[in-house]
């Protein structure tokens, strides 16, 4: 027997024209406003996750030193449009 998933609602207000364009997407999707919020909400998430994440990654990649060169990185960029391009820096 399948337990219930415990839920809370969260209020929020949002301009006209956004609550419009729930509405229409549901609609199209045949799916409930609350869907079509908690799917958005779920991707926003997720989303500022994985970029937290990111941003840690590369601040600790900073502290170890793994950094590479400003001026390497212009040159190779600088030669991507020539006829024999860099190697990407590392």
């Amino acid at each position: 027997m399948a337990t219930a998933a415990k839920t809370r609602s969260i209020t929020a207000h949002v301009p006209v024209q956004l609550a419009e364009r729930v509405d229409l997407m549901a609609e199209r999707l045949e799916r409930s406003k609350n869907w079509i919020v908690k799917q958005a909400l779920s991707a926003w998430i997720d989303h500022e996750e994985e970029r937290t994440r990111l941003t840690q990654e590369a601040l600790a990649d900073v502290d170890a030193g793994r950094v590479i060169n400003h001026q390497a990185v212009q040159a190779w960029a600088d030669s991507l449009s020539t006829e024999s391009p860099l190697p990407v820096p590392r």
